[in-house]
């Protein structure tokens, strides 16, 4: 398991988060070959870690079904 320096790391806001305090992820830039990930309303909490090639899969996938709709 590899561990990564984060505790200086610049995170940012999904595009699609807003002030409500709903469901909000943050992404940290500058990690080579990986995108760090958290909870925004957690900044302490746990980081998921993804390699970069599924990063950018993910947010493919995400863009080609569109965002979530209301219930």
């Amino acid at each position: 398991m590899h561990e990564y320096a984060l505790s200086n790391a610049c995170w940012r806001k999904s595009t699609y988060s807003n002030g409500d305090g709903g469901n909000c992820v943050e992404v940290a830039d500058g990690v080579p070959g990986v995108v760090p990930v958290r909870d925004s309303k957690v900044a302490g909490g746990p980081v998921v870690v993804l390699g970069a090639s599924a990063w950018t899969e993910f947010v493919g996938t995400l863009r080609a079904v569109g965002p979530p709709r209301p219930e």
